[in-house]
């Protein structure tokens, strides 16, 4: 086999993912779970900041009357949640599912007010940044379903 028939066959091989470091997807969603939770923290702990740390440049948030895009726009409109002592809410991951990439994820849970109460559920999508990190390119929550009777 000459040089370029080497080359073409390597190349083949990384456009089709042959030979590419498997991802092991258990690890992963545990990484994003953490990782939601750590977003979650920073609400408990009336970060703003910190909270802007885990937006993707290219975030879309669904809150209010409008998708916020960007963390410029998803900041300010959530600044309200961070603005008072307490914490108007918190929520906390109960599923996560990673693509088989390795690349995103879906994190979804439910939201409770400060008694505890379920009072919505959220669903965010999760993509393994360049850096190493997992950022939020969505999110969006929805009033939660009344207990069934």
């Amino acid at each position: 086999m000459n040089a370029k028939a080497v080359v073409l066959v390597f190349l083949a091989g990384c456009a089709t993912g042959v030979g590419m470091r498997s991802v092991n997807l258990e690890d992963a969603k545990k990484q994003v779970a953490d990782t939601e939770r750590a977003f979650a923290k920073t609400m408990a702990d009336r970060d703003l900041n910190a909270f802007r740390t885990f937006l993707s440049s290219e975030t879309i948030f669904f809150s209010g009357d409008k998708p916020r895009r960007g963390p410029d726009e998803t900041v300010a409109f959530w600044q309200r949640f961070y603005a008072g002592a307490e914490a108007p809410f918190s929520w906390e991951p109960r599923e996560v599912e990673v693509i088989d990439s390795g690349r995103l994820a879906l994190s979804s849970g439910p939201v409770r007010d400060p008694k505890g109460n379920v009072f919505a559920t959220f669903t965010s999508i999760w993509r393994l940044e360049d850096d190493g990190k997992w950022r939020i390119l969505f999110d969006k929550g929805n009033p939660a379903c009344p207990p069934r009777s």
